[in-house]
């Protein structure tokens, strides 16, 4: 089972195998696209991931989900949504931050932009079909900016229980300060196609 949320006006952090080519976790062979969100506490962001959690654990621990949580939490490698105090990066203090990767096989996460596709009204696109970015699009998301994404919950057990997110889409919802002093693109290095696409168009 898993439980999909949709992330408003959310900082995004650690893109460099998301909008690059996926990288190898741990040295373990297994490929991946990865980003990090920023959550602001108490927010309708963290409500819904700490539901969702909870939601998750319950299913797969319904004697024992509180103890589990409780054990997997403070544990990046087992618990995907921590503090950003553990971390000294710019934008963390004060935060949280929730990890959410996707296998490379299957394919890069769904990236879109802000505004609209003038052939069928939805969110543009910056990938093809194969992960590619269109001209000029690669920079749209960048450490630092604000997105709205698309994450899913879930809860593993096995050798290695935890409480994992998986990374489904990312959609540019705002121009923020980049993180780690990286170029970042203008508004004005694009052409306007329609007026800005709501949020609710990021499934």
């Amino acid at each position: 089972m898993t439980t999909r949320i949709k992330l408003s006006d959310v900082r995004i952090a650690f893109i460099d195998s998301l909008v690059g080519a996926p990288q190898d976790y741990q040295g373990n062979k297994v490929f991946r696209h990865s980003a990090t969100f920023i959550i602001v506490p108490k927010s309708a962001n963290h409500k819904a991931i700490e539901a969702a959690i909870l939601a998750e654990a319950k299913t797969l621990w319904p004697k024992k989900a509180e103890a589990m949580l409780e054990s997997m939490r403070g544990n990046s490698n087992k618990y995907c949504y921590q503090k950003g105090d553990l971390k000294d990066y710019d934008g963390f203090q004060g935060m949280m931050y929730i990890s959410a990767h996707r296998k490379a096989k299957e394919g890069r996460p769904l990236l879109l932009d802000s505004i609209a596709d003038p052939d069928t009204g939805k969110p543009a696109r910056l990938t093809d079909s194969q992960g590619r970015f269109f001209e000029g699009k690669e920079g749209r998301i960048y450490a630092g900016c604000y997105v709205n994404a698309s994450i899913e919950i879930y809860a593993q057990d096995g050798q290695n229980p935890g409480i994992r997110c998986g990374l489904l889409g990312v959609q540019f919802n705002r121009m923020g300060d980049s993180f780690g002093g990286g170029g970042r693109v203008s508004e004005d290095d694009f052409d306007a196609i329609e007026a800005p696409a709501e949020a609710d168009d990021l499934a």
